[in-house]
């Protein structure tokens, strides 16, 4: 199994062409220097055909299987299947001796994905997975302020990853069997969770509550969890398809100042509509307008505190980073460990919400 040559992009196989695959996966593989995306695996006739259209010279597979049988002409597999196809389709992956990458969560159990982990590293493997928002606008502007010292000792950080939607979509995201891994825990959660841990660290106590709002909801749509961090910190985590009225996307207080921040990054809009990084744009710019503010003692809302510049968001820079961990040796930017970690605590607020009881990690 080769990983390309010098001036030879990285072949890629992607399993999967819905929202994730079409939307993020695709564009960011294929605008990525030193990637190429190869094959798109999708059975339905009109997501083929999108992808042909989309890519030109593309090649299309109905089946997974497809794919791996022809494993020596591939470099890479991403993997934006549905989630409950996460584990079988990475352990064939890596059985076929592919790196691999898999859309969040990686699995629906810690324990699962701790086995990932341990296949990749038997195989000598790159597994990683896709948490693209560690690379939003407002993560990478709060890392900047927590680098810098500018809150001094944070005490509390809310997170809130909001929408109003009161009517369910359907689909297997919001299906209320457990095998399909649904529910906005997993699907929203699974950011909110690991941007906290990335910030603050482990969490040692974790409590939830999760709630179906909605009429025909199946799964749940209004979910808070609390950590505690072993670094001292609380985070207060809030993702929810039934807010009328959204908050601030970061609140984060600390000891000198507060940074709060509304609005979601632009990244995944500009996708949606066809936008591509790399084609001259300011990618991932926000407007001033949207900035969010530092200050202690008074609400932003009335204008206290002062502008905070929003640093440019950079999906690109995940794939960027695959790239260089396969031809360069660089390091994983998203172990399976570190989804494990998130998983335990995914799986630590599933218990507190049905039980009533705030769990010890």
């Amino acid at each position: 199994m080769t990983t390309g040559t010098s001036g030879t992009p990285l072949r890629v196989g992607l399993i999967g062409y819905g929202l994730a695959g079409s939307v993020f996966h695709a564009p960011l593989i294929a605008t990525t220097e030193g990637l190429a995306l190869d094959t798109v695996v999708t059975a339905n006739p009109e997501r083929q055909e999108q992808a042909r259209t989309e890519h030109p010279g593309v090649r299309i597979a109905a089946t997974p299987d497809e794919l791996f049988d022809r494993a020596g002409e591939l470099d890479l597999i991403v993997i934006a299947s549905p989630n409950k196809t996460h584990v079988p389709l990475a352990t064939a992956a890596l059985k076929a001796g592919l790196p691999v990458v898999v859309d969040k969560p990686v699995a629906g159990t810690a324990a699962e994905a701790r086995g990932l982990a341990d296949l990749a590293a038997d195989r000598g493997l790159l597994l990683s997975v896709f948490q693209n928002r560690r690379w939003d606008n407002d993560f990478l502007t709060l890392r900047k302020l927590l680098a810098e010292g500018e809150l001094g000792d944070v005490w509390r950080f809310e997170s809130r990853f909001e929408r109003w939607r009161p009517q369910p979509k359907g689909g297997w995201r919001e299906s209320g069997d457990p095998t399909e891994i649904g529910g906005l825990l997993y699907d929203l959660g699974s950011h909110v969770v690991d941007q906290a841990l990335a910030l603050f660290g482990p969490a040692t106590q974790v409590y939830a509550e999760a709630d179906v709002r909605r009429a025909g909801a199946e799964t749940d749509d209004d979910t808070f969890i609390a950590l505690t961090h072993a670094s001292g910190v609380r985070s207060h985590l809030y993702v929810s398809a039934t807010t009328a009225q959204l908050g601030p996307r970061f609140r984060v207080l600390g000891s000198r100042a507060g940074y709060v921040k509304y609005g979601l990054d632009p990244q995944e809009a500009a996708l949606r509509e066809g936008r591509r990084p790399g084609n001259g744009e300011d990618w991932g710019v926000e407007p001033e307008s949207l900035w969010g503010r530092v200050g202690s003692g008074e609400s932003p809302v009335s204008g206290g505190g002062r502008p905070e510049p929003t640093l440019p968001g950079d999906y690109p820079a995940y794939y960027a980073a695959i790239a260089r961990a396969l031809l360069e040796d660089g390091p994983n930017p998203v172990t399976a460990l570190e989804a494990a970690a998130a998983l335990d605590v995914l799986e630590a607020a599933r218990r507190s919400a049905r039980d009533g009881v705030t769990v010890t990690l």
